[in-house]
């Protein structure tokens, strides 16, 4: 369902590890550094999965611990965290996108919360758009040059409009063109851009609604479900071994704003595959809501 990042071909590469006893001596919590050293797994290509590991491997690392990012995608990665070779990971949909998983590994791992909690498959449009609606978009769809411009063919979105929102809304006539989320973002930009009016696929969270001046139709037959949240799963024993850490992660929470911001200058307004120093500069612009999620 998701998308790759600039991330991707950086992480394709640890996608190769294979799982090992690496967190078996680095996560006994008086390992390494000052406080121990912690495996962070996170899912190749999630935005919201990378920015949010990447702004806890900054707080955690000021904090005295060291830690470690390594990517995986998702089957490893929960097998990983349920066999203690990853610590934790920040990016888990419940109650649908990733429920197979969870009835598989459950037991061997352990919820510490949803901190965020409005993730979702979107239709959005232009904010000054003639319409509010996906009922509203067949009798419309010449003033969007009939056409709704998709992501990945093979994406869960894709399926879900192709099945699911197109029939239902009677936009057989419109055309749905699938090709990258890439292609997709460009034509936004362009669109937005020019001022003209523009159907796209989309999810939340997502940087583009920090970066562009976009508004999701309504989605009155629920076509594209209900809102998810966005859960941080820890191996068995993480409480035990880094209860601070487990307390903090425990209460994290993060507003749409906040978190469109960072994936914004994370992959949108700088060209690198270096995050550190974007995010630490996020961090200072954005201290005390930090300093909150340790206080």
């Amino acid at each position: 369902m998701r998308m790759h990042s600039k991330a991707l071909l950086a992480a394709s590469a640890a996608t190769a590890l294979i799982l090992t006893g690496c967190a078996t001596e680095e996560t006994s919590g008086d390992a390494g550094g000052d406080k121990g050293d912690i495996t962070l797994a996170v899912f190749n290509g999630w935005d919201e999965g990378i920015a949010s590991s990447e702004l806890w491997k900054a707080i955690l690392e000021d904090k005295g611990y060291n830690v470690e990012l390594e990517y995986s995608d998702v089957a490893p990665l929960f097998a990983g965290l349920s066999t203690g070779d990853y610590d934790f990971a920040t990016d888990v949909w419940l109650p649908t996108t990733h429920a197979e998983y969870i009835e598989d590994f459950g037991d061997d791992i352990v919820d510490l919360g949803a901190w965020f909690d409005q993730a979702a498959l979107t239709v959005a449009v232009n904010a000054d758009a003639p319409i509010d609606s996906l009922a509203e978009l067949a009798d419309h769809a010449d003033e969007f040059g009939n056409e709704i411009v998709g992501i990945e063919a093979g994406a869960g979105l894709t399926a879900a409009v192709e099945n699911s929102v197109i029939p239902t809304y009677g936009l057989d006539g419109m055309d749905f063109t699938t090709s990258s989320t890439t292609a997709m973002l460009t034509e936004l930009k362009a669109a937005t851009d020019a001022g003209e009016n523009v159907v796209v696929t989309l999810w939340e969270p997502h940087w583009a609604y920090s970066a562009f001046p976009i508004k999701n139709l309504e989605d009155p037959e629920g076509t594209l479900g209900t809102a998810e949240g966005i859960h941080t799963y820890t191996r068995t024993g993480f409480e035990d071994d880094f209860p601070e850490v487990a307390e903090w992660l425990s209460a994290f929470s993060m507003d749409p704003e906040l978190l469109y911001d960072l994936e914004n200058v994370m992959f949108n307004e700088n060209d690198t595959d270096d995050y550190g120093p974007v995010v630490d500069q996020w961090i200072a612009d954005n201290q005390e809501y930090v300093d909150s999620l340790t206080s």
